[in-house]
């Protein structure tokens, strides 16, 4: 009920804004997550044209809020103010799926989401979905900059978003409350929280393992009551959401890279005058090295800490477990629906070998 108050709430935010955009009021940018002026309030300094709203599935201290705050900061020097950006953290205007949603509905302008809820959306973003294809951060960072990286992340405009640019979410790890995971062997039995991806499911259950899809805002909870026994995600998504208060484990595992696409509703960005349009580009653009830099401090910074807060960490020996998710590769690259591309695989793959 309250996410349906939450929606006809922004939903209203919304049409305001538009309004604005023609009229002259708004919101003014902050950086801690409340709305602090009405939309239709001029502000002192005479108010900004256009007022944008955005939300994360992430506490404020990760890189996805700090990359969109950074989107929010240069967005308003290269408008002069003229074009701003909240940022709400915290899943508080819903899950990833409902972010999504938010952009098609108009309820919320900006967002940056992982990619597997878009799996419903295209099949372009399947890529990045099998285990083990990237090997390094470097390796994975140059294929999202290249130009099959570009025609990947605008393959969602016929669904209504218009993607800006690729921030990240780190290599994914398994963490669990049972026992250390060193081969796949380890993970047969556990219970896990995986995103609602076939691709991430099927990875774990070749492997043994009981993949249970779930919302982010539902994990600890699920974690703390023993209704699943670990999870795997980017160190600074286990860190700042404080898993190690509920599980005991965590193998560096990097099974997954995960890619951040930033996306704007298209009915938005098309109202904005050119310059705007070129503006709140450049901005994502030049955010994205930031939010990156952000993600790699605090991969560092936050193993650290998970350690001195009592996680044992274990290194497994990646080739066990890419012999044993092979099968995944076979099924799933192949052409027709919900399918990777051999095309866009290949690319990908030139791109990897190129970089290595």
């Amino acid at each position: 009920m309250k996410k349906k108050v939450l929606a006809i709430t922004l939903a209203t935010i919304m049409c305001m804004t538009v309004l604005v955009g023609c009229g002259g009021g708004s919101t003014t940018p902050n950086t801690t997550g409340n709305t602090t002026t009405d939309a239709t309030t001029p502000t002192t300094d005479g108010g900004a044209e256009f007022s944008m709203i955005a939300g994360t599935s992430t506490p404020d201290t990760h890189p996805y809020v700090l990359g969109m705050l950074k989107i929010a900061e240069l967005v308003s020097e290269k408008t002069s103010g003229a074009v701003t950006l909240d940022v709400f953290g915290n899943s508080q205007l819903g899950s990833e799926r409902d972010l999504i949603e938010g952009l098609q509905l108009g309820s919320v302008q900006m967002t940056c989401v992982s990619t597997a809820p878009l799996s419903g959306f295209t099949d372009m973003f399947l890529v990045f979905d099998l285990p083990f294809i990237f090997e390094t951060t470097e390796i994975a960072r140059a294929v999202l900059d290249s130009e099959v990286g570009d025609e990947i992340l605008a393959s969602v405009e016929a669904q209504g978003l218009v993607g800006l640019s690729w921030f990240e979410n780190g290599f994914r790890n398994v963490t669990n409350s049972k026992h250390p995971i060193n081969l796949p062997a380890d993970l047969k039995g556990i219970k896990i929280r995986t995103m609602e991806n076939p691709m991430h499911m099927a990875a774990f259950a070749v492997m043994g393992a009981d993949p249970t899809p779930m919302a982010m805002g539902e994990v600890f909870t699920a974690l703390q009551q023993g209704t699943i026994d670990g999870q795997e995600n980017p160190v600074p998504i286990i860190e700042t959401n404080k898993f190690d208060e509920v599980q005991k484990y965590i193998a560096m595992t990097g099974h997954l890279y995960s890619p951040t696409p930033v996306f704007i509703a298209q009915d938005y960005f098309n109202a904005l005058p050119a310059e705007y349009q070129e503006a709140v580009k450049a901005a994502a653009v030049e955010a994205a090295p930031y939010q990156r830099e952000q993600i790699d401090i605090q991969t560092e910074s936050g193993l650290v800490a998970l350690q001195e807060r009592g996680m044992e960490v274990t290194y497994p020996e990646k080739a066990p477990f890419q012999e044993a998710t092979a099968s995944i590769y076979e099924q799933s690259v192949a052409e027709g629906a919900a399918k990777v591309s051999p095309d866009i695989f290949a690319r990908v793959q030139e791109v990897i070998a190129a970089n290595k």
